[in-house]
């Protein structure tokens, strides 16, 4: 496919030239920030929040509150790389070249290794993440989503996207955080509410607020419920075994 307009009075080309030509008269220094954070800075931050958005909503009296923030999470990463796939045979179909092929006067601060340039993953990524962010932790997703925004104008300034790949990635990212969420939530709730009922690793899905004797009695409460379910095991058990016999004692005597 001959891809998207790059000629003629194209508004996403002359938004390309205005915000890489800010690096004509930016301080190296500037492009060197820019540089990193447009290429692993603020996906690390992204992914810092992340585990400090899932420290966070563990955090709760709730544990069923808790098993379901955790799950949206857990599906933030993971509505990452599902985007990341759907991206691939976009840009394939799309074939659109970089921003340097096609333009003279491009400051190309970052090496493309002749990937095609609409959909970005960058962008894509980035939104997803912070999406998904939002559905568990409403302010860490608003912090995700402007940091995703962030990124998206670096890979502009660093000419290694036009504006209109950027838009597409952070469309891209939104979309498929979002209708999917409800699916993965229902497959991934039933799973961090039977992790919360673990003595072991609950604490990796439900640790209430408070002191270390709540802690400690919350818990004790938890052992106690799992007692409970295998006393109750037991007993089923035990009054199924019974049955049988009674059943066979009705037949012998029969």
């Amino acid at each position: 496919m001959a891809g998207l307009e790059t000629t003629g009075s194209n508004p996403d080309v002359g938004l390309l030239y205005d915000i890489n030509g800010l690096t004509a008269t930016a301080p190296d220094w500037v492009d060197r920030v820019v540089t990193v954070a447009g290429e692993y800075g603020l996906i690390l931050a992204l992914v810092l929040l992340t585990v400090w958005t899932w420290w966070r909503v563990r955090r709760t009296d709730c544990r069923e509150e808790a098993a379901g923030a955790v799950a949206a999470v857990v599906w933030a990463p993971l509505a990452a790389g599902i985007a990341l796939l759907v991206n691939i045979p976009i840009r394939g179909f799309v074939g659109r070249p970089s921003p340097a092929e096609q333009h003279r006067g491009i400051e190309e601060l970052v090496a493309v290794r002749g990937d095609f340039s609409f959909v970005s993953d960058h962008a894509t990524l980035a939104m997803a993440l912070a999406v998904g962010l939002f559905i568990a932790h409403r302010r860490a997703g608003l912090a995700g989503i402007a940091l995703a925004v962030l990124l998206g104008f670096s890979r502009v300034y660093l000419g290694v996207h036009y504006p209109t790949d950027v838009i597409g990635g952070l469309a891209l990212g939104t979309a498929v955080a979002l209708l999917l969420s409800p699916l993965a939530s229902a497959l991934l709730t039933p799973l961090t509410k039977l992790i919360a009922r673990s003595a072991k690793v609950g604490r990796l899905v439900w640790s209430p607020k408070g002191t270390r004797e709540e802690a400690g009695s919350v818990e004790e409460e938890r052992e106690q419920e799992q007692g409970r379910e295998q006393q109750e095991d037991g007993v089923r058990q035990e009054s199924g075994a019974v049955g049988v016999s009674r059943r066979r004692d009705r037949d012998l005597a029969a």
